[in-house]
């Protein structure tokens, strides 16, 4: 975001500026690397129908991390981390049916399922958080801003217009 950011704590680490600096972002991230080398094996690269499905769930979580970090509005921010959360959960359901239909081993499946859970979690946490801050984003600081600004121009020509009756009390 520019200018002002919507700052939230990344789990400990103090203030983050940049949802590429969030933890869970980067383990979304992590997780759609490996979605999309597993869904590269032959085994699996011929069901292009799920291969498709699977990467499209995968890259969702990523995306609605970024767009509901960079909407500048606690409400949305939420919003948006609940459809990657979704999407966390449409992922293990496709690999799943991976596994049912023999394109992941058992420890495949578990693998990628674990870390689907694993980004849920930090989802959870990331969510829960900026709900019970009382954080307003981005959006309703700047409205703020803009009508502190405009209650500070409207005292200044206030106050000029005070200064000029005391300099001209006549009116000329």
């Amino acid at each position: 975001m520019s200018g002002e950011s919507h700052v939230l704590q990344s789990h400990g680490v103090g203030t983050v500026r940049k949802f590429e600096e969030q933890k869970v972002y980067r383990q979304a991230r992590e997780l759609t690397n490996r979605i999309y080398a597993t869904t590269r094996q032959p085994s699996f690269a011929r069901d292009r129908s799920l291969v498709d499905q699977v990467r499209r769930a995968a890259v969702s979580i990523v995306s609605n991390i970024a767009e509901g970090y960079e909407r500048g509005s606690t409400q949305e921010l939420v919003q948006f981390l609940y459809v990657a959360k979704g999407s966390c959960g449409e992922v293990r359901a496709q690999l799943g049916i991976a596994r049912d239909q023999g394109y992941l081993s058992e420890a495949a499946c578990a693998a990628l399922s674990g870390q689907c859970r694993l980004v849920s979690g930090m989802l959870y946490k990331f969510i829960v958080y900026p709900q019970g801050s009382g954080l307003p984003g981005q959006k309703r600081h700047t409205q703020q801003r803009r009508a502190a600004n405009a209650a500070d121009e409207r005292r200044r020509i206030l106050d000029e217009l005070a200064d000029q009756r005391k300099r001209n009390p006549n009116g000329r």
